[in-house]
């Protein structure tokens, strides 16, 4: 989205015609470790570099480097094997993300079980990180299109998605744009499991990075061992479904905000949550006529989303309104626009993954449609975007998620997720069949394990990466008074 939040955001894929995915090769050589290339932590973390080829139908041809890191088992004797990682995205680097688990709370057990392994996805950070040349109005614009009232304001949004997307066809990385793909993220996963030596690999995933993993477990159903997927996205992964279901996402979450600008006056949103609705609409609409210090009703939309992906972050929402309405100074903390490559890296991946919608006519139809049902948003996320316009040739068709393979899958899951809305989760569910059991929480936010205060959902996580045991059927854990 448009600030840091949404580095655990979404996802779309296209999977192989030659299942389950890698073409033989020689196995990889074994990962020599050493310092990382920046302090992420205090911890011990390592890291390497693997080349992988860049189009894995023609294993022998091209290559490109995937950044990897390993926080090791201090306990050899009780390591099962390796615990792969990855933050959601799609541009999320994961490099530093283990250091992040463990700073979080990843409990003793299961650092003693797994070395966890996390890496930056082809094309993300510092595996040969892509770009579109993004200009800073165009970042500024953050990942929605701008929000459309009318279907002219749809056919004006065209100009902008065509040459957003243009700039990433001829970018001096332009090169890759067929080969980053979830699917070949997956393959990725499989030569880092590979050159690890492990027969397996346990995974750990959380929103774009639950739909990677379905990929991953559906492309190599015999190579996954214990298989955790939280916050999940639909079958279809980051598609033009998913990017529409924002919408439904936001309203799912915003009564818990409501309630929290209810119960702190201090911010003058308004004391019952009809009212705190009704200022929402008001700001967006006095933005879109007058931004205020960069902020127009489209950012404004989007950095509501964003900040309800914690509740940690909702005071600096609520000083955010509090600065729009008032003109006071916005409030410290990471900036509201995304860098170059995490939005780029994103465009590849959504718009590589799956084919979306090439006419205005059919976006202007989702948005009178969206704008109706989900007026927060609706408005914004129906509307076209560089997918529209992405260049035609897809090397492979989607990855169709299904229940063939072994019943070793977790999945874990908030009721009101602004980021990947229950519905979502539920569609991925039925699609995985028995190789599935679905743990849901009570509770408002984006990320269950280790980010969410349900402990009757952190302890189904920890209970299976650790002792290998689910639940025995889908399970729904209340509301806890801490949560």
């Amino acid at each position: 989205m448009h600030s840091t939040l949404s580095l655990a955001l979404a996802a779309t894929t296209l999977a192989a015609t030659m299942m389950p995915g890698t073409p033989a090769a020689a196995t990889p050589s074994t990962p020599r470790w050493g310092p990382c290339p920046e302090k992420t932590a205090s911890l011990p973390l390592e890291c390497s570099t693997l080349e992988v080829p860049l189009d894995y139908r023609d294993p022998d041809g091209g290559k490109t480097e995937i950044a990897i890191s390993r926080l090791a088992s201090a306990k050899p004797a009780q390591r099962r094997g390796v615990l792969l990682t990855n933050p959601g995205g799609p541009g999320a680097a994961g490099l530093g993300y283990p250091a992040v688990l463990a700073a979080s709370g990843l409990p003793q057990e299961v650092l003693d079980s797994y070395d966890v392994i996390g890496f930056d996805p082809r094309g993300v950070g510092r595996s040969a990180p892509v770009t579109c040349d993004l200009t800073a109005d165009q970042l500024a614009r953050g990942n929605f299109p701008p929000y459309a009232h009318t279907a002219a304001d749809v056919a004006r949004s065209a100009a902008n998605a065509r040459t957003v997307a243009e700039q990433c066809a001829t970018s001096r990385t332009a090169g890759t744009l067929p080969h980053i793909t979830t699917a070949n993220t997956a393959r990725d996963m499989d030569r880092i499991r590979a050159a690890l030596g492990e027969p397996k690999l346990s995974y750990l995933g959380a929103s774009y990075g639950s739909y990677l993993g379905a990929v991953y477990t559906t492309m190599f159903p015999e190579r996954g061992d214990r298989i955790v997927l939280d916050s999940n996205l639909g079958p279809g992964g980051y598609d033009v479904t998913a990017l529409r279901m924002f919408a439904r996402g936001l309203e799912d979450r915003f009564p818990d905000f409501a309630a929290f600008a209810v119960a702190h006056p201090e911010y003058g949103l308004g004391t019952t949550p009809r009212q705190v609705t009704a200022r929402f609409f008001d700001l967006a609409e006095r933005l879109e006529a007058n931004p205020v210090q960069g902020v127009d009703g489209t950012l404004f939309r989007g950095v509501t989303l964003d900040h309800l992906f914690s509740d940690v972050t909702m005071p600096r929402l609520a000083g955010i309104w509090q600065a729009l309405d008032t003109g006071g100074p916005l409030p410290p903390g990471p900036p509201l626009t995304p860098p170059d490559n995490l939005s780029s890296s994103r465009y590849h991946v959504i718009c590589g993954d799956s084919q979306w919608p090439e006419t205005v006519r059919e976006y202007q139809k989702d948005v009178a449609v969206d704008r109706l049902n989900h007026p927060m948003l609706g408005g914004s996320t129906a509307n076209i975007g560089p997918c529209a316009f992405w260049p035609d040739e897809r090397v492979e068709p989607p990855v169709r998620i299904g229940d063939r393979g072994p019943s070793n899958v977790l999945m874990v899951q908030n009721e009101r997720d602004p980021g990947t809305p229950l519905a979502g989760a539920r569609k991925l569910r039925r699609a995985l069949g028995e190789r599935a059991v679905m743990v849901t929480a009570d509770q408002g936010g984006h990320g269950v394990y280790l980010f969410g205060r349900n402990m009757c959902a952190n302890d189904a996580v920890t209970t299976f990466l650790t002792a290998g045991q689910r639940p025995p059927q889908d399970l729904a854990c209340a509301a806890e008074p801490n949560g």
